[in-house]
Order: structure tokens, then C-alpha cells, then sequence
């Protein structure tokens, strides 16, 4: 029986399309805003590294410890009334940030704008899944995650200009009211949805919560696209974390302003992954994300050369891979994921995901303490083999997994 479909559902405006894009823009704007400042904090708070590094790895335990219960509860909620609701709570903890006066104030800020995050970036995998057609998913997906990397690029980089020309308290206001601004705009653009799919056919009824867990991580597709999701963003974070104190030091010497224009490169994957999301389609998750994977890593080892321009090309290649990485493990979610569950394994997925941007934070400073950055490079390329290998092993062939799903 051939699946009924809404024509106004099914095939969403550029609008609806826009407004996907917008929800990452506003749901990452704050979430790494701190990473150009460790320097500056680690001075004005007179606080070592590890600790400032703590700013970056709360929002990102936030994130991971709020994801699977997002994902369990908001699985019968309308998609649009949860993203509107979250880009709201992430908006007021950026304002309130502003008034922190100690270190540890501005950790607990942190931690509760990452709190609010998955009910933007669990919601909206699904939202994608289910209002899109199958083949235009990876399409879609990859301007989701354009607008990750450009709200990203916006936090770090107004972050970084505004402490250093006014104040980092600054910083935080101006976020802030840009989020505000972007959850006004996604209330009216983005439609209401029909919540249960493009098919219904295929939609399946919820599932309760235990039988869901069961079915979740029964799955050796799911367990290894979670893993994946993790080196996606230790990688990210690891590296651009702690490659700021590399470049604040001799021979770089690079001041907070300068080290917040490196976010320039994410300009790269604005472009580079929609482009790898049509490709992907083609080619198949397996080799989009093997080839990500492999991208990122030479990206990494390029940082290790004492020439700031090739530093900023290793950057680039690790932030493109990334970002095609994010695209492929998320579009392999959407369909390894079972029908009535979609919700509860995006959130796990994104609990695993955060869990590798917390770890990111705060371990590799064990190995700055052994041998600085090529020690941190040397444990972060080790990550990205593991999940390389675990991808190749754990996903279906690409054949397989690019066809939609049939009742």
C-alpha cells in the first residue's frame, strides 16, 4: 500500500527550511562561546587551565545529562512547542552569565544553558526525519549542521572581539539577545508539523519508555553511531579547546581577538557541508563517513607545524570533517533509529555526543601536562582511529542504509 502523504507536509517551503537552519544557529551561539576567552579568564580569575576549561565542559555536561530525559519526555509533545520552549531557556541563563562575578558562578550559567540545548538539537533531528521525504533528509540534515557551525562561528568569534574591547561581560549580553531575537523568528517560521513522519504508514505508535531503551540499545547500528557521536565532538572541542593555549604562547603569541578569528574557518563548513550532504546520498554513509573521519585527523597532525597558515588549513580540514562527520552519524540516527523511539535515541545520542565535548574539555589537559599540545594531538588522533574503526564495523553497507524504511 502506497503511503499517503500531505503535499504541505511532505514538502516543507524554504521557510521551514531556513528556520531548521536558524534552531542551530541559536542552539550553539553560547555553547562554545568560552573557548576564545580561556586565556583571558584564566588571568582575570587567576585560575588554572583545567579549571577554565570547565566553562566549556559545563554547558557540554549540561547538554549530556539533560539529553535522554529531553528525549523520553518530549516524545508526545509537539516538535515546534519544545524547540520554541528551549531556545528560550537558552537565551536567559547567556543574559544572566553576564552578571556572574566569580568563576564559579559563570560555571553554574553554563551548565544551565546546556541544560535547555536538547531540547533544540534532539527535537530537530527528529523534526527532520518526519517532515522531510527520505531522500531529501541528508539534504536537509546538512543545513541543520551548517547552522551549528555558523552559530558556532558567531559565538566564538563576538565572544572573543567584544571581551576584547569591552568586557567578556559583554560578551554574554550581546549572545544573549541574539538568541532571543533567533527564538522569535523560529516561532514564525517554523511549521507546526505533522509530528508522526512523512509516512504514515511507517509512523508506529510510541513505545513506552523501557521497551524503547531495550530496543535502543539492542541495536549494534545505534550503539555505534552513539560512539561516533562522540569522537565528533571530542575532536571539535579538544582541539580548538586547548589549541588556544598553544597559540597564546611562543612562538604565536596570539591575543584573545586573534585567537577568536581562527572561528573563521567555520565559515569553510558552511559551504563544504551541504555539499558533502548531497554527496553522501550518493555515495553512502560508510564512505561519508570514512572519509570525514580521515579528513579531520590529517587536520589534526597539520596543527603540530610551527607555521600559523598551515595551523589554520589543519583547522579547517578537521572542522570540514567534522561537520561532514555530524552529518552522516546524524542521517544514519534518523534511520537506524526505531519508529516510536526516534526521540529517546536522538537524545542518547546526543548524551553520548556531549559526553565527548565534556571529556574534551578537561581530559587532554593530563596529557598538556606530559607534553603539551603533541601529547593532546597524539590522544585526540588515537579517538579518531577508534571511531573510524568502530563505523566501518558497527554501520550497515551504504546500499543498505541509504534505502528508506518500509512498513
Amino acid at each position: 500500500m502506497e503511503p499517503h502523504t500531505q503535499p504541505d507536509r511532505a514538502t516543507p517551503s524554504p521557510l521551514a527550511a531556513a528556520a531548521v537552519t536558524l534552531c542551530g544557529v541559536c542552539a550553539f551561539l553560547g555553547l562554545y562561546c568560552t573557548q576564545p576567552l580561556l586565556p583571558l579568564l584564566t588571568r582575570l580569575f587567576h585560575a588554572s587551565k583545567t579549571s577554565v576549561g570547565v566553562t566549556v565542559s559545563a554547558s557540554t555536561l549540561g547538554v549530556a545529562l539533560s539529553a535522554p530525559f529531553i528525549g523520553i519526555l518530549t516524545e508526545r509533545l509537539a516538535r515546534k512547542k519544545v524547540i520554541v520552549v528551549s531556545l528560550f531557556g537558552i537565551a536567559l541563563p547567556t543574559l544572566l552569565a553576564a552578571t556572574s562575578t566569580s568563576l564559579a558562578q559563570l560555571v553554574f550559567w553554563r551548565f544551565l544553558q546546556g541544560i535547555m540545548v536538547p531540547g533544540i538539537i534532539a527535537v530537530v533531528v527528529t523534526y527532520i526525519g518526519e517532515e522531510w521525504p527520505p531522500e531529501r533528509v541528508a539534504l536537509i540534515m546538512s543545513f541543520y549542521v551548517s547552522g551549528t557551525a555558523l552559530g558556532g562561528f558567531i559565538g566564538r568569534v563576538s565572544a572573543g572581539i567584544l571581551a576584547d574591547r569591552y568586557s567578556w561581560h559583554a560578551s554574554f549580553l550581546a549572545l544573549g539577545a541574539m538568541s532571543l531575537m533567533g527564538c522569535i523568528a523560529v516561532a514564525a517560521w517554523l511549521p507546526s508539523g505533522c509530528r508522526r513522519g512523512y509516512s504514515t504508514s511507517n509512523a508506529g505508535p510510541v513505545q513506552p519508555p523501557p521497551f524503547r531503551m531495550q530496543a535502543i540499545f539492542g541495536s549494534r547500528r545505534l550503539i555505534a553511531t552513539f560512539a561516533v557521536g562522540f569522537n565528533v565532538l571530542f575532536s571539535l572541542v579538544g582541539v580548538f579547546t586547548w589549541i588556544t593555549f598553544h597559540l597564546s604562547a611562543p612562538p604565536f603569541l596570539l591575543s584573545t581577538a586573534a585567537l577568536s578569528y581562527l572561528f573563521f574557518v567555520y565559515l569553510i563548513g558552511l559551504v563544504v557541508t551541504p555539499v558533502a550532504g548531497f554527496l553522501i546520498t550518493k555515495v553512502g554513509l560508510r564512505a561519508g563517513i570514512s572519509v570525514a573521519i580521515c579528513c579531520s585527523m590529517i587536520g589534526v597532525l597539520l596543527t603540530l607545524v610551527a607555521s600559523l597558515p598551515i595551523v589554520i588549513l589543519g583547522l579547517t580540514m578537521l572542522s570540514s570533517g567534522v561537520f561532514i562527520a555530524q552529518t552522516a552519524s546524524q542521517s544514519h540516527l534518523r534511520i537506524a533509529a526505531p519508529s516510536g523511539a526516534r526521540v529517546t535515541a536522538a537524545g542518547l545520542y546526543i548524551t553520548c555526543y556531549y559526553l565527548g565535548g565534556t571529556a574534551a574539555g578537561v581530559v587532554p589537559g593530563y596529557f598538556w601536562a606530559l607534553g603539551k599540545w603533541p601529547a593532546c594531538v597524539a590522544f585526540i588522533i588515537a579517538v579518531q582511529a577508534a571511531a573510524l574503526t568502530i563505523a566501518l564495523i558497527g554501520w550497515q553497507t551504504p546500499s543498505a542504509i541509504l534505502e528508506p524504511r518500509r512498513s
